[in-house]
């Protein structure tokens, strides 16, 4: 089972994704959105967490009206960054995107939130709707999947943007951490025997650790393809010495889940639901009181919809596709204060060419 040309995200077709974060002056946080194909993708949530901060899930429940959205936010700021939204949703109205409604359109937009208040930054320089906006810009940028864009000024504040299949400290994950390391943005995907592609963007805040209790290896590194990951296990003396500093009272690893299929709305909770056990593979204890874990899943229906054993395989490839979207998070993530580098506390774990 190959990962798709990028092994992100994006390799749903139709499917884009930017990231902007602040830092510097008082800031470091972030934000970032994914945007649907024209005309939106079906969508469902799973919250298994015991402390989320969402927007708009209750919405994606089956048993009500909308069937499809037109982006998703993923923001650092907890509660108050969920005002990132608003920005995709000002940016979307702009363009006539939305659910149509007598007067115009209504863009659905939901959302979700880490908890990353203090963090390098002052507690309430959070995502505002100015940075949502510049995420969404990000996105549909020409340059979404090149190189990373700085400099920009957002409401007075230096902004930098970052390639949609950017893994490590960029957007949401900017200033997340993950069992006392650096955390980040992860995105990886699965092409199916049949064509369908399954792929997984995680923003990975945890409170539980991100490693194989046995030897210190990234957990969710070994659901990875031939060659993904280039580490082994470190030095024992490296894992003996580990002592992560106490985690953050408050976490949370959020993301999205993605196919080409045709699903319906109960359909894209049930791969919602199945992308959360390959979240529990590679963070554990996942799930926690202090953490509000949260996935949302998108079918952009172009291809057919699945029978019974294309939907499993679907299914199944959503749990290993946000198992390695995890490790890539933390593999990436730029070390800082009080949150080191995978690396640089196991030097050792990177693979030594032959």
């Amino acid at each position: 089972m190959p990962a798709g040309p990028v092994n992100a995200l994006v390799d749903v077709p139709g499917l884009r994704v930017g990231h902007a974060q602040r830092v510097g002056g008082g800031h470091r946080t972030g934000t970032t959105v994914v945007v649907a194909p024209a005309g939106g993708a079906v969508a469902g949530v799973d919250v298994r967490g015991a402390a989320p901060g969402t927007r708009e899930t209750e919405l994606l429940d089956p048993r009500n009206l909308v069937e499809r959205v037109h982006a998703v936010v993923l923001s650092g700021g907890s509660a108050f960054g969920l005002g990132a939204a608003c920005g995709v949703v000002d940016r979307l109205a702009d363009a006539g995107v939305g659910y149509p409604v007598k007067g115009g359109a209504v863009p659905i937009v939901p959302a979700a939130v880490i908890f990353d208040l203090g963090r390098g930054g002052t507690f309430r320089a959070v995502p505002d709707a100015a940075l949502g906006a510049a995420a969404y810009d990000a996105a549909l940028s020409p340059a979404a999947y090149d190189v990373p864009q700085a400099g920009t000024r957002d409401g007075g504040v230096s902004c930098t943007t970052a390639p949609a299949t950017a893994n490590g400290s960029v957007g949401a994950g900017t200033s997340a951490v993950a069992g006392g390391l650096a955390g980040g943005v992860g995105t990886a995907s699965a092409v199916l025997p049949d064509g369908t592609t399954v792929a997984a963007l995680a923003v990975v805040n945890a409170a539980g650790s991100v490693l194989d209790p046995a030897d210190a290896t990234l957990a969710g590194a070994r659901y990875g393809l031939p060659g993904e990951f280039a580490l082994e296990p470190p030095a024992p003396e490296e894992a003996a010495a580990w002592r992560p500093e106490k985690a953050p009272s408050f976490n949370t690893t959020i993301g999205v889940v993605a196919t080409d299929l045709t699903l319906t709305k109960a359909q894209c909770g049930k791969l919602a639901a199945v992308a959360h056990d390959g979240l529990a593979r590679a963070i554990r204890p996942a799930h926690t009181m202090t953490d509000g874990d949260t996935i949302f899943a998108l079918a952009t229906c172009a291809c057919p919809a699945p029978d019974h054993d294309v939907l499993q395989d679907a299914l199944a490839a959503a749990a290993d596709v946000f198992s390695r979207a995890v490790a890539h998070a933390v593999l990436a993530a730029t070390g800082r204060e009080g949150a080191p580098a995978y690396l640089d506390v196991f030097p050792s774990a990177l693979r030594k060419e032959p």
